[in-house]
C-alpha cells in the first residue's frame, strides 16, 4: 500500500464500523456497555472524526465478529460493505433485521446521508417499534404506505408524502404501520447537522399587487 493509503485507512474504517455494528444489530450505547468504549468514541470513528487505535480496532472486530482485513478494506468484504463503499452507484438494496431492505444513497463519510428503506409487507398486526437512540438528527419521509414513529412517549403514524424532524438522542423507532409494504428515505446528520430550508426570493409587492388587479380597460 502506498503511504497515503496506509495514512488513509483508519479513517475510513469509520463506515465499515458502522455498517458492522448495523449489522450485528446493536447500538452505540449497547457497544460502550460490552467494550468499555465511550458512545462518543464510538460516534465519533464511525463518523470520520477520529481514527481508531489498533486496540480499539480489535475490540470492536471481536465484538461484531469481523476481521480486521475486511474493515481495512484488504480482505473479502460482505455485500453490505461493499454497497455502501459504492455510495450512490450501488443499486442492491441490503437486507436487514426483519427483512428490511436498505439502500445507502450517500457515502458514510460524516455529515448529512441518506438511505432508502423498505418494510415489506406484514402478516400479524403490527406491534410497537423497538426504540434505539443516538447523537445526531433524522428525516424520513415516507413515499408509500404507512410509517409508524415511535419518539419517546410519542407516537405518529406518518403516510405518503409525510415527513418528520427529530432528536435521535431521544429513543425512537420505526415499523410498518399498515398491510402493506412501506418505503421510505432516511437523511440523518449524525454530527446534529440541520437541514436549512431555503426558498426563492419573494416577487416586490408593487410588482405583485399590480399582477392581481385585473386590467379594467
Amino acid at each position: 500500500m502506498a503511504g497515503d493509503d496506509v495514512n488513509a485507512t483508519p479513517a475510513a474504517m469509520g463506515p465499515r464500523l458502522r455498517s458492522a455494528r448495523e449489522r450485528h444489530d446493536a447500538t452505540l450505547a449497547g457497544v460502550s456497555r460490552s467494550t468499555g468504549i465511550s458512545p462518543s468514541t464510538l460516534s465519533r470513528i464511525e463518523t470520520g472524526r477520529r481514527k481508531p487505535t489498533l486496540e480499539v480496532l480489535l475490540q470492536l472486530a471481536k465484538e461484531y465478529g469481523v476481521s480486521l482485513d475486511e474493515l481495512a478494506g484488504t480482505g473479502p468484504a460482505t455485500e453490505a460493505t461493499e454497497a455502501l463503499e459504492a455510495g450512490p452507484r450501488a443499486t442492491a438494496p441490503l437486507s436487514f433485521g426483519d427483512d428490511k431492505a436498505v439502500l445507502p444513497l450517500t457515502r458514510y463519510v460524516g455529515g448529512l446521508h441518506a438511505h432508502k428503506h423498505v418494510l415489506p409487507a406484514l402478516q400479524d398486526p403490527p406491534t410497537r417499534p423497538r426504540q434505539v437512540s443516538h447523537e445526531g438528527w433524522e428525516w424520513p419521509c415516507v413515499l408509500y404506505g404507512r410509517l409508524w414513529l415511535a419518539h419517546g412517549d410519542q407516537d405518529l403514524v406518518l403516510t405518503a408524502g409525510d415527513v418528520a424532524e427529530f432528536d435521535t438522542r431521544t429513543p425512537h423507532g420505526v415499523a410498518n404501520a399498515g398491510s402493506g409494504p412501506v418505503e421510505y428515505l432516511i437523511m440523518f446528520g449524525p454530527q446534529g447537522e440541520r437541514q436549512r430550508l431555503r426558498t426563492p426570493p419573494a416577487a416586490p409587492r408593487r410588482v405583485a399587487e399590480e399582477r392581481a388587479v385585473p386590467d379594467r380597460r
